[in-house]
């Protein structure tokens, strides 16, 4: 209560320039976690507005795309401030998206200071992930549930369970550090209708189609799909566009590995196993 206070009382005072630019910094810092970490637009927007208002600055603008943030502010009081920083379409990280977003609550409640929230902020960036190991036992596991919940019995489940696991080596260890992003989901439809194709032969699974489609599954991005289209429903035209086509090219070439290795089959099988 007492530092929320004294913040009232300094912010009737006119910020200095440096104090200016040290919020500013803070909130395109946040807003930067939180989109390079698959948050939508809106949160950004919201999380970068909240800051700047928070600590006095009345003249912030944020203009948020799917991977660029553009923040200015300035009039008769304040600096004129101007910041663009380029963001990449990376992966999801929703545990740092939900610790910037506590952050934002805990600052409008009074609780850091701007130097508080700097230092906080850089440890949410280097906030771990989860490790390999887990990642690989969730993509079995994920794939085994979803083989079920498609309809696959018990066998096809642990069919697209094995698949899954090798699949996670395969987006681990070769697609992610040297191949392209085209490339590696290409590879990983085909690796995966390669292994399920192959189970099913050795009658390890009964119904292919659902070993596959539980096994694709930690390949679909879920959440980049979603927020494009949350995002096109808040008026974020050009972000949830450049996210949904981002998310339908990954779609797009998970299609085209399977068919690849579906082609392959059909032709040394002479049509038999499809």
């Amino acid at each position: 209560m007492g530092r929320s206070l004294q913040r009232k009382m300094n912010v009737s005072c006119e910020l200095s320039g440096e104090e200016q630019r040290e919020i500013l910094d803070a909130a395109m810092q946040a807003g930067h976690i939180l989109l390079e970490n698959g948050a939508e637009i809106f949160r950004v927007e919201e999380t970068i507005d909240r800051i700047c208002h928070y600590y006095g600055i009345e003249s912030g603008n944020a203009f948020v795309l799917s991977n660029g943030i553009f923040i200015t502010s300035g009039n008769e009081r304040e600096e004129i401030f101007a910041k663009v920083q380029h963001i990449p379409v990376s992966g999801v990280h929703l545990n740092r998206v939900a610790a910037v977003n506590q952050l934002s609550r805990e600052i409008v409640e009074g609780r850091y200071t701007i130097g508080e929230v700097r230092e906080r902020l850089d440890e949410i960036r280097i906030m771990p992930g989860k490790t390999k190991t887990m990642q690989i036992l969730a993509s079995g596991v994920g794939s085994a549930c979803f083989c079920m919940l498609f309809g696959g019995n018990f066998m096809d489940s642990a069919a697209a369970f094995v698949s899954g696991v090798l699949l996670y080596f395969y987006v681990l260890y070769i697609s992610g550090p040297h191949l392209s992003k085209i490339v590696g989901n290409i590879g990983g439809g085909a690796l995966v209708t390669f292994l399920c194709s192959v189970m099913y032969l050795l009658s390890v699974g009964q119904h292919l189609n659902f070993m596959i489609i539980g096994s694709i599954m930690p390949l679909v991005p879920g959440v980049a799909f979603t927020n494009a289209i949350r995002d096109i429903a808040d008026g974020d035209y050009i972000s949830g566009s450049v996210r949904m086509l981002d998310a339908l090219l990954v779609f797009f070439c998970i299609a085209m590995g399977v068919g690849l290795v579906f082609s392959l089959f059909r032709g040394l099988t002479g049509g038999v196993m499809l």
